[in-house]
């Protein structure tokens, strides 16, 4: 039976008429004998009966126990203690104040502690060493610096300052309110100091991060103690200070289980986390308790190394030592399979999972993002009963990991009208998908987001827009975010590098390599993939081949695959064909498909026709669902007017189920993305696509427009051949950005496939005729068409 709220009144009323079946008379030592036999609300209601009835209440030490009792009790509600307490003030002392006091601290009801004070001053009671300290972690609690001075005051006025007791507790109050200074005024006018003291200090500077004086403090500690250089492992790990660390944690003549998950956290967050699970299997839980702080610890190591096996030993740990139900547990347990690429786990731990908090949902959007289950990080994402920064975060990133650009960005703009603000995590995936589809109005979009909240732009965030200015054609804006960041890496260098090579600017990209390097910035494999692929889009042979020589011998980076291939692909482009081939011939590891697909290309350039088929052939046999192949081989063909082999290759793509990948150009008018294929007519605006299309025609032939019908791989008359060019999706997007986007903006397209011949010609032409920049990036680079030229300069 539980004494509830507000039944004290009948119950000492029924107590009045009650005659008990204990003695009439009670003293101290049948009182203590009925207390310590209490077990319910019944019984100790027959024994304040009692109390009252025999008038044994107006005994000062007998109302002390009874309220003791009352208070400590989990079946009597503290509003009853309280009407215990209000028939005791007339003959009550300092221990009834401060017990009741201590009652209404230990039920967060610290408010009251402070009312209870008052009334005890104006009751003339005085409070002694024990009231303060009450009072003290009252203010606290309620994290009130203001309060806490006032106490300090009152301690102050009634000479309780020398008291040890009473002055850790202020020590620890002003700590806890980030008081720091008035904690060590505190400290350092002390003439005794314990233990407590010095570690309430301590913990302190590692609150606030102040490592210079956390040190100080300790070195000068007259006794290290076990808790002490745990807070200190606790600070050194946060500030990324692992070998000071360990030193310390080596040296402890006493380690307790904290000290262990101290330094298994330090290894855990400065991401070492084989470290943290070999001094986890170093640790003896044998002699040491292991809690769910230290568990999770260990749990997120795994996460990150996908070490399951590992994994699985600390789940059983967890289920041997009965903590699974804790929520924290079952979050670290979730992600760490999901991270494993154990998704079935952690959806039977979902699944059966109760009071799941938004972590949880969380880490199996990943989990499921991760598994490249997108539909059911879909589903699970709009069932969330309430979704987070977090949960908006993991499923933009999942889309933009798995190339599904449209729909980051859809989401994106659903996040918006939630009023849901990202964090820079998440305009990372955003703007990447930016990137590869051009939509430099949304770019642009969250590039002024980040400058109007004053987001710090970190060397990822940096990094990402530049990359997205730099895709999207918009060099000088690249170059501004690249000058106005605070730390640059080797991977900003690299997008600055790659960036201007792809828009035609190689000499500047090699400048800028230049500049890296005299900073003391150490180039790595992108590096030169950015460096030969400048060289490759200019022909500029023998650079390529010197830094080719120079990224091994000068910084040992071993070429890899894709390396050797943009040498191929400079060699081919420049008619090397020959030499591009013993290259291949020479490589330490076996070539990829890109590698020969490259020289497939250059051979169908400079008509080496001979050699393409060769080359064509062997690469279908490796690749017999490559439709790029197909689709080159079947070019050469009709190159040579081979109608017979062009219809016998486009055969054996429809019995082997090949589809050609469609030429789709995407152009981005008013924030949104339109995306064209050839000889699509879909658009709700092709009528007056059809219409410009017409004026484009008439004008280019004006300048002089010859179409170039070879690219058109087709036994068919060269009328249609020539209708059939003017339907390719660059075209259609060049009309629509005509009648779209109003001059001056540039007309902004993207291609997923190589540019034609015949639609780089009419670009030139258009840009000139209709006196409109237009910049076209395909698979490969960017094209800025302007006043009837490309800086590509017709090398591509």
């Amino acid at each position: 039976m539980s004494i509830t709220k507000g039944k004290l009144p009948s119950a000492i009323k029924s107590s009045l008429k009650y005659v008990p079946t204990l003695k009439l008379t009670i003293n101290q030592s049948t009182l203590d004998t009925h207390l310590r036999h209490c077990r319910n609300g019944r019984q100790f209601n027959q024994i304040l009966s009692q109390v009252i009835f025999t008038g044994f209440i107006k005994d000062t030490f007998a109302a002390s126990r009874v309220l003791k009792f009352s208070t400590d009790s989990t079946f009597i509600y503290i509003d009853y203690s309280r009407k215990i307490f209000d028939l005791m003030i007339e003959n009550s002392n300092g221990f009834i104040w401060n017990t009741m006091m201590k009652a209404y601290l230990q039920t967060n009801s610290q408010y009251k502690v402070v009312l209870l004070y008052k009334l005890m001053l104006q009751s003339n009671v005085e409070p002694d060493n024990y009231t303060y300290p009450i009072l003290v972690q009252a203010a606290t609690l309620r994290f009130s610096v203001l309060e806490g001075t006032g106490i300090h005051n009152h301690v102050l006025k009634t000479g309780f300052t020398a008291d040890i007791y009473v002055k850790n507790t202020l020590i620890n109050m002003y700590v806890n309110c980030g008081n720091i200074k008035d904690a060590k005024k505190l400290f350092d006018g002390s003439p005794v100091l314990d233990s407590v003291s010095w570690n309430s200090m301590l913990a302190g500077y590692v609150q606030v991060g102040d490592v210079v004086e956390a040190k100080f403090i300790f070195d000068q500690m007259p006794e290290k103690n076990t808790i002490a250089s745990n807070s200190m492992i606790v600070l050194l790990g946060r500030f990324g200070n692992v070998i000071e660390a360990r030193c310390l944690f080596d040296e402890m003549p006493k380690r307790d289980m904290v000290s262990w998950s101290a330094l298994i956290s330090c290894y855990e967050q400065n991401e070492m986390y084989e470290d943290a699970l070999f001094t986890f299997t170093q640790m003896n839980t044998s002699a040491h308790k292991v809690d769910e702080v230290l568990i999770v610890s260990v749990l997120s190591a795994c996460a990150n190394l996908s070490a399951i096996i590992m994994g699985e030993l600390v789940h059983g740990i967890v289920i041997k030592i009965g903590i699974e139900p804790y929520i924290n547990l079952q979050n670290a347990l979730i992600h760490m399979y999901a991270c494993s690429g154990q998704i079935s786990s952690a959806e039977e731990l979902f699944d059966g999972g109760y009071n799941l908090d938004q972590i949880a949902w969380n880490s199996m959007i990943s989990g499921y993002m991760r598994d490249g289950s997108i539909d059911k990080a879909k589903s699970l994402f709009d069932s969330m009963p309430e979704k987070d920064v977090v949960s908006w975060g993991a499923m933009l990133s999942g889309y933009a990991h798995h190339n599904q650009y449209l729909e980051t960005l859809d989401l994106f703009h659903k996040m918006q009208l939630e009023n849901m603000w990202p964090d820079d995590t998440t305009l990372v995936s955003v703007i990447s998908a930016c990137a590869h589809v051009a939509a430099l109005d949304q770019g642009k979009w969250i590039h002024a987001y980040v400058k109007k909240n004053k987001l710090k732009v970190n060397f990822i965030l940096g990094t990402t827009l530049i990359d997205m200015y730099m895709k999207c054609g918009c060099v000088e804006n690249a170059l501004e975010v690249f000058y106005g960041m605070e730390e640059k890496r080797v991977s900003t260098w690299n997008a600055v590098i790659l960036g201007l090579a792809l828009n035609g600017l190689v000499d500047k990209s090699l400048d800028y390599f230049s500049n890296m390097e005299k900073i003391g910035v150490m180039p790595n494999e992108i590096t030169y993939m950015g460096l030969l692929g400048a060289c490759r889009h200019m022909g500029l042979v023998e650079k390529g081949r010197y830094y080719f020589s120079d990224m091994i011998q000068k910084h040992k980076i071993e070429p890899n695959v894709k390396h050797y291939g943009c040498m191929v692909d400079l060699l081919g482009r420049a008619g090397l064909l020959e030499e591009a081939e013993k290259l291949i011939e020479s490589m330490p590891m076996a070539p990829d498909i890109a590698t020969w697909g490259a020289l497939l290309g250059a051979c169908r350039k400079h008509r080496k026709n001979e050699m393409g088929e060769k080359i064509g052939k062997k690469l279908i046999e490796l690749q017999p669902h490559h439709d790029g192949f197909h689709v080159l081989l079947s070019n050469i063909y009709a190159s040579k007017g081979n109608w017979e082999s062009v219809l016998d290759i486009r055969d054996m793509m429809i019995q082997r189920g090949v589809i050609k990948t469609p030429g789709c150009s995407s152009i981005e008018a008013n924030g949104v993305v339109h995306e064209f294929l050839a000889g699509d007519k879909s658009h709700s605006r092709y009528k007056e696509i059809e219409k410009m299309l017409d004026e484009m025609g008439k004008r280019l032939k004006m300048e002089g427009y010859v179409p170039d019908k070879s690219e058109v791989s087709l036994d068919i008359d060269e009328e249609e051949k020539e209708t059939t060019l003017f339907q390719h999706s660059e075209k259609l997007a060049i009309a629509f950005g005509l009648i779209a986007i109003s001059p001056p903006l540039p007309v902004r397209i993207m291609k997923n496939l190589r540019i034609c011949n015949d639609c780089h010609s009419a670009a030139k032409i258009v840009s000139k005729a209709f006196d409109r920049d237009i910049i076209v990036r395909d698979r490969h680079r960017f094209h800025h068409f302007k006043k009837g030229s490309c800086s590509c300069m017709d090398y591509w």
